[in-house]
């Protein structure tokens, strides 16, 4: 698809790792995606109709009575029939994997992704042009959860992630969504720049990526038509291969020292600039 914006390219990343100790790896389990912990991401996954297996709920000490919170989520369970299991906080401590559980656990079946082209479709029959967030090997739970989060709120169609290099649905990434990755559809893929040239190609997408010598100011972009934005890794921002994809790159002013955003809070900052602008 010709590029007729004359959009530059070039620029730095944003996002810088904020690294991490590996020493006691072996001790701790990886999180696991047929697992929730967390008030905000079992409630949601219950109201969402999602298959909940199992269901453990902290059992009160000393004859205190339950956490109105919990008594919630624990009426929802009785009403749609999930076994409950009363368990201690000793015994719920040692379950956690996110070691913040707030009192629930859940068994759940296992998050689902979905096509990309579902996604188009679903725009397409409402009426809209699609918006996409694609996420080149983000490997931080939280920094996921948190552009889940944000892709919810904003009204983005759906996230795209890589296979491989990338972290996926997991019960870390559930908590840091708070319940928004039961409404946000994710989309898995082998090749991100595959995919990119493919959206360009077939569906006529534009593609922009952020980077901080990017030539057009987040705010003063052109967002409309159907839209990828693409935002880098924690430490490498984006590929080479992925960059040369994108039709245009944007920059965010910063005036501190810091000259650094990680990659959800850049791309929170550029989804709801985008989506202003697409009004």
């Amino acid at each position: 698809m010709k590029d007729n914006r004359n959009y530059g390219k070039g620029g730095r990343k944003f996002d810088r790792s904020s690294g991490g100790n590996n020493s006691f790896k072996a001790e701790t389990p990886e999180p696991s995606a047929d697992r929730l912990e967390g008030r905000n991401a079992v409630t949601e996954a219950i109201n969402a109709g999602r298959e909940i297996n199992k269901l453990w709920i902290l059992e009160p000490s000393g004859g205190q009575r339950l956490d109105p919170g919990l008594a919630k989520i624990l009426d929802e369970a009785n009403k749609r029939k999930i076994v409950v299991i009363r368990s201690p906080r000793n015994v719920l401590d040692r379950m956690s994997q996110t070691h913040n559980h707030q009192g629930v656990i859940a068994a759940v079946a296992s998050h689902e992704y979905v096509e990309i082209d579902d996604i188009l479709k679903k725009a397409e029959s409402e009426g809209r042009k699609p918006l996409l967030v694609v996420l080149d090997e983000l490997k931080d739970s939280y920094n996921l959860g948190s552009v889940l989060r944000i892709a919810d709120a904003a009204g983005v169609d759906g996230v795209v992630i890589p296979k491989h290099r990338s972290i996926g649905l997991d019960s870390v990434v559930a908590k840091a969504s708070a319940g928004a990755i039961e409404y946000v559809p994710v989309a898995r893929v082998t090749n991100i720049a595959q995919t990119l040239r493919e959206l360009k190609e077939k569906h006529g997408f534009w593609v922009c990526g952020t980077a901080a010598e990017g030539s057009t100011p987040y705010d003063k972009a052109d967002y409309k038509g159907a839209l990828a934005i693409v935002i880098g890794s924690e430490g490498e921002g984006m590929r080479d291969s992925v960059q040369k994809e994108c039709d245009f790159l944007l920059s965010i002013p910063m005036a501190g020292t810091v000259n650094s955003l990680n990659a959800a809070v850049a791309a929170g900052i550029v989804v709801f600039e985008a989506v202003k602008g697409r009004r």
